[in-house]
């Protein structure tokens, strides 16, 4: 059944990178293709880069970019990038395959997506890398479902090593689930999601990921 778009806040995130700080977004209104009730609990978070994505409402975000790609962190308490984020929080990893973020896609690649191998082959040769830097098969304790040959949700267990903890989010008691997803022609990018939300919005995991897919394709 089609979900008619819903209104929900568009928060602009303070960023800084390579080339210093960036000017905040001003907030606005979008329509999302989700429902109301989830509508009420999320916005839409972004950075003058141009990616976003939804979280829940009244978090704090902030955008690290360069010129390996970009991550954009919404989190429920204030960020501190040096610690890591050990709370509940949503972030988008954005890494351009054919800058300096290509060794973040080959290494991702090489443990969820055997499609890329020609790729992750040639970074590893190309610039003298051990293939032993690039494990292939998932982490141990993930669960993985394939959308297709270049998108995969999975999810990652608490205290465990994963997907999920290959962002600035810290294993801890609860589970960390999301997406990664491989966009363009080679060499390609990737979309790495990770969210870990409070149990009482644990249904709003779903519909995160559906909108990150949507906008990734």
């Amino acid at each position: 059944m089609a979900v008619c778009a819903a209104e929900v806040p568009s928060i602009g995130c303070p960023s800084d990178g390579q080339a210093g700080p960036m000017e905040v977004p001003p907030a606005t209104t979008i329509q999302v293709p989700i429902p109301e009730e989830a509508a009420r609990q999320l916005a839409y978070y972004r950075w003058t880069g141009g990616i976003g994505i939804l979280a829940p409402r009244g978090w704090h975000c902030f955008d690290r970019y360069g010129s390996s790609g970009d991550a954009l962190m919404v989190s429920a308490k204030p960020l501190d990038l040096a610690r890591g984020i050990d709370g509940p929080a949503v972030e988008l990893n954005r890494s351009l395959g054919d800058t300096s973020g290509r060794f973040t896609v080959a290494r991702i690649a090489a443990r969820v997506f055997p499609a890329a191998a020609t790729f992750v082959a040639d970074v590893t040769r190309e610039f003298a890398v051990p293939s032993s830097d690039y494990p292939t098969g998932p982490y141990p304790a993930d669960s993985l479902v394939y959308k297709s040959k270049t998108a995969v949700e999975y999810r990652t267990p608490a205290e465990s090593e994963g997907l999920g903890t290959q962002t600035l989010l810290k294993k801890n008691a609860s589970p960390i689930e999301g997406v990664a997803i491989l966009t363009g022609d080679s060499p390609p990018d990737l979309f790495l999601v990770a969210i870990r939300l409070p149990r009482e919005m644990a249904a709003l995991t779903r519909i995160i990921v559906d909108q990150v897919e949507r906008e990734a394709k």
